[in-house]
Order: structure tokens, then sequence, then C-alpha cells
């Protein structure tokens, strides 16, 4: 029996990892919860799985979670804020936190559970994005075990040398493929996107995302972001790592190999998947997810991404290939605009536009540490901000 923290419990990785745990009671104990706001779920889930502690990172929703349990009689202890997220990530019982926290929300007590030497199944790429060398750093010292929940670098993963925890030198691996479905608008004109509203950017024909993720889909930063992910992931430069368009998200990703072999994971676009094989790593479990059926697949298509349609990806690769902080500032850059975006504030080219000029504004130097990281964090956001406010300005 292992003890789960799982940090964002009601968001769509949430829900996933909550469906394969119940898979297996036997497995797993969940210990911590943690949400931003979602109070109504949350109270739910505490009621059914009883937690010894629940953490929402919005203090108002904490008092009225904790009123909710108090009046369901649930023991479950209620935590407020960051320092609560952080308690829920390096609760004492929880040898595997699945880090499922969007944003750089979920930077801190993933960083946490990182130092305390967990177990951690990474989902929230932009604790990578933000202070990679810094995260990897407190993974090695900390003695913590980092597998990847996203289902392209799980694909990675799954297709590298057994060794490959060790690393990739002589391991002959010449370079990753990460593949990207294109999102909803792999094929609309050009011109109609000034007029796409945040449903239609939501509309993955694929997968089953929130809203956020949804949106950085459909501009590719979320492959941008992968990318970079990739980069500490893995130890390679961002020129071994390629990004390919496959329309129907059935091969999840590859790895080519210096004597011309080409390993791929292939499954259904079913998020459990990755979050099963992460669980219980190096075993095998049950997911929940039907079987491929390869007489069934039918065609399969690779085509190279249009970077005049997808401008936030040679963005990404711009920031990645500077280093520094660049990508620090990319990814909040981002939060910025796609809020902005699903709020109505901005439209869905400017995304891209005010990324770029954020990029622009703000220093390249490498935040040495947390403090100079979320300061280049909250930099990069007022720049944004500015942005996105200047460019909303000129689209009315």
């Amino acid at each position: 029996m292992k003890g789960v923290a799982l940090l964002g419990a009601t968001g769509s990785i949430g829900t996933s990892t909550l469906d394969v745990l119940e898979r297996h009671p036997e497995r797993y104990q969940i210990e911590a919860l943690t949400a931003n706001r979602d109070v109504a779920s949350m109270a739910a889930l505490c009621i059914r799985l009883r937690p010894r502690v629940a953490a929402m990172a919005d203090a108002s929703a904490a008092a009225e979670l904790a009123r909710e349990l108090v009046a369901a009689q649930c023991p479950t202890e209620v935590l407020a804020g960051v320092d609560g997220l952080v308690a829920a990530a390096t609760i004492d019982g929880a040898e595997i936190v699945v880090a499922a926290i969007v944003g750089a929300a979920g930077l801190l007590p993933t960083l946490a559970a990182a130092r305390a030497g967990r177990r951690i199944l990474l989902a929230n790429k932009e604790a990578l994005v933000m202070s990679g060398r810094l995260f990897m750093d407190a993974v090695a010292t900390g003695g913590a075990e980092l597998l990847p929940v996203d289902s392209e670098h799980n694909a990675i993963f799954q297709c590298l040398p057994a060794g490959f925890p060790r690393g990739l030198d002589g391991s002959g691996v010449r370079q990753l493929l990460l593949t990207a479905s294109g999102g909803p608008f792999r094929d609309t004109p050009l011109e109609t996107l000034a007029t796409v509203t945040p449903d239609q950017a939501c509309a993955h024909p694929n997968w089953v995302m929130g809203r956020k993720i949804s949106v950085d889909s459909a501009t590719m930063m979320n492959k941008g972001l992968e990318v970079i992910e990739a980069c500490w992931l893995f130890g390679l430069p961002a020129e071994r790592i390629e990004v390919v368009i496959h329309p129907q998200s059935t091969v999840h990703s590859m790895v080519q190999y210096a004597d011309g072999s080409l390993l791929a994971e292939l499954g259904r676009p079913d998020m459990r998947t990755a979050i099963a094989h992460a669980l219980a790593w190096p075993e095998r479990i049950e997911a929940g997810v039907a079987p491929l059926d390869a007489r069934s697949l039918g065609r399969l298509e690779f085509a190279e991404p249009s970077l005049e349609r997808f401008p936030c990806l040679e963005l990404a690769y711009r920031a990645a290939r500077a280093g520094g902080g660049m990508p620090t500032v990319l990814n909040a850059a981002n939060e910025v605009a796609v809020a902005a975006f699903l709020d109505g504030r901005l439209p869905f080219p400017a995304i891209a536009a005010s990324i770029e000029e954020t990029l622009a504004r703000c220093p390249s130097n490498e935040a040495g540490d947390i403090d100079a990281i979320l300061a280049l964090d909250a930099e990069a956001r007022r720049h944004a901000e500015e942005a996105c406010a200047r460019l909303a300005g000129h689209a009315a």
C-alpha cells in the first residue's frame, strides 16, 4: 500500500488519476488532495475518499470547505494557501506525489515534493519550464524519482533504454519526436483566426482537457512548453527535439536511434494510460483504458508544423535556445495572454504577439533561486498585461 498526494485533484488530470487510483484500492491510499477554489468538487471528494488533508489555494475557498466538512462530519483537515499546498505535497506517508496543478501555481509544492525525495508524477510542465535547473537539482539532492505523466513525455520514457535514469550518454538516441494533434485550428483558414471564440479554441478534436491547456493546444504553445520540459527531463538540447503534427493522436511520441530504429508508443488518447504507467512503474496495472486494436488503426498521418500558423511554437523554441530566464518569461506571458483570450479581452492571434513583445522586454539572465524566479515571473506578468491591453486596444 502506497500513500498518494494528488495536487490538482479537481482538474482533468486529477479526475483521471482518481479513476486509476480507485481501481486499485489494495495498492494506493489517498493521503492528501489539493485544488484551487472548487469547493463543491473538493467537498464531494473528501467525503467520499477521506484523505487526511485537503488544501485549497484560495483562502476563502478553504474556509468554506472547512465549514462543509464539519457539517458532513468528515475528519479531513483543511489547509489554505501556498503553505497549505506545500504541506499537502510533503505530507508524511505519501510516497507518491501527482503534480497536476495547472500553471505556475504548481511550482512551489512540486519543488517541495522534490526536496522531500518523493516519487513525483509530473503533469505540471511549468515546474520545469520555469525552474528547470533548480528543479532538477532538487530532484537529485532530495533523492526524488521523477516520472513524466504528459502523454508525450511518458511515451518517450517508455521508448528509452532501460538505463535512461542514469543518462542518455552512449545510449544511441539521436533525437526525440513529440507528436501534436494540431488542435482545432489545424486546417482553419488563417484569415479567420482573428474571430475564433474561446469555446471554439477549447473544442479539442481528440483530448478532453481544461480550458487553459486546450487553448495552449490550439496555439501549439503546449508543444513548445513540452519541448522545454523534454530538454530537462531527458538531458537533450532543443535542436534534438522535433515536433511532428499527427492528427490521429494515436502515436504519442517517438525516439529515433542512431541505428535507424524509430520506436513509438501507441495508444488511445486517454491520460489514464500514462498515469497508470507512472504510478506502478516498473510494473503495469489496469488503467481502465480499452486496448488499442491495431487492425482498426487505418491511416496514420504525420506532417511538419507550420510556424506561420503556430507562431507560439517558434517563440518557445526561441526561449529554449536562449535559456536563462527566457522560459520563465515565456510561461508567464502565455498564462496572462491565454487568460485574456478566455476572458474575451484579447483576439486569438494576439496571444502570440503579446508573448513576443513580453520576451523582448524582459531580462534573459538566469534566475538562480526560487525568489529570483518568482520575481522574474511577476515582472513578466506585468509586461504581458501591458502588452495584452495595448494589443486589445488595437484590435478594437
